[in-house]
């Protein structure tokens, strides 16, 4: 799935409501894989898709990652030019993120710093960041489900089983009316569910109702920082990606942010890919003792490290832990001619 997590060490701890931007999957099977089912499924897909794009929409969702849980507010203006998505957390520390084109910006209301980031690329709950169902497809198998209810609305249910071991599976809830994604889990590979993302409470409005009026924060004295440093240039490194997934994005990123004044910030690479549902980030940095390789895992999100050379690399993903190992044993770095 998605990641808009802002450095590897950090994400599990900080941004671990954002990995709402995930997306994700399996019960009592409703209709056979056949071809025919399978170009339906591309369509239900693609008006999700839509959906999540051209509707205003306001809600509560509630982002479940293994043991833990959260819950924000979530509004969306239809995005056709420049569009505007803000979610704001409804426990800890008060802070918002408004996203409107490709500007990205954070505001910790408590710690006075408002932080520009710079999306990555993939498309969090509940839009869908695929860009061909069809190819998305090749890597899962769809059988659709016994219609469900979700947050009042009532629900088509749509699983997607995985073709190898390398993806977990989803099990995705769509609104009957709009087609709008209001529930996806991610399934591993013993069956469990192991991340669910849901709206408990939702309205919904065609686009360009004008429902929603949003004014910033009065940030005159915080502290301004820029989680992005710009694009990377990635010569010299190669590594090889599990079948389907594909790199959306490389960018400079200072670590830390947004918490960073006690930790101190040092940039590092991040390159983020995706098969359109699962995410998947590589880290790199320069290496030090005070790195782990000991694999982590929370929820559907693993985490692997591994040192090569002078770097040291973080694999994180939502993706079974198969995925990142083959990632990790693949990459390799060649220093180009003059650097």
């Amino acid at each position: 799935m998605s990641f808009r997590s802002l450095s590897a060490q950090t994400w599990l701890q900080r941004g671990r409501w954002i990995a709402v931007l995930a997306l994700f999957v399996g019960a009592s099977v409703h209709a056979a894989n056949t071809p025919t089912f399978a170009l339906q499924a591309q369509r239900q897909l693609e008006r999700a898709r839509d959906a999540a794009r051209r509707l205003d929409y306001t809600g509560i969702v509630m982002h479940q990652q293994g043991p833990q849980s959260d819950n924000y507010r979530i509004t969306h203006q239809d995005d056709t030019t420049e569009g505007m998505v803000r979610m704001e957390p409804l426990e800890g520390p008060p802070r918002h993120m408004l996203q409107q084109g490709r500007q990205l910006t954070w505001y910790l209301t408590q710690e006075r710093i408002v932080v520009h980031d710079e999306p990555t690329g993939t498309r969090g709950f509940p839009a869908l960041s695929f860009i061909s169902s069809r190819e998305l497809l090749a890597h899962y198998r769809p059988r659709s489900l016994t219609p469900d209810r979700v947050a009042g609305r009532q629900a088509e249910v749509l699983q997607l089983q995985p073709v190898d071991g390398l993806r977990y599976g989803y099990r995705l809830w769509f609104d009957a009316a709009t087609g709008l994604l209001l529930r996806a889990q991610s399934i591993s590979e013993t069956g469990q569910v192991v991340a669910q993302t849901s709206f408990s409470q939702l309205s919904v409005w065609p686009a360009g109702g004008g429902k929603f009026r949003w004014r910033e924060p009065d940030v005159r004295g915080w502290k301004t920082e820029y989680a992005v440093k710009g694009k990377t240039d990635l010569s010299g490194w190669s590594f090889r990606l599990p079948e389907g997934f594909s790199r959306i994005a490389a960018l400079r990123r200072n670590t830390g942010t947004p918490h960073s004044a006690e930790e101190g910030s040092r940039e590092l690479v991040q390159i983020v890919c995706s098969d359109g549902l699962a995410g998947m980030s590589i880290f790199i940095e320069p290496w030090s003792e005070a790195r782990s390789a000991q694999p982590v895992q929370r929820g559907a999100v693993n985490m692997l490290g591994k040192r090569l050379g002078g770097f040291w690399l973080t694999i994180v993903g939502e993706t079974p832990m198969a995925a990142l190992r083959q990632v990790a044993d693949s990459i390799e770095f060649t220093a180009p001619p003059n650097k």
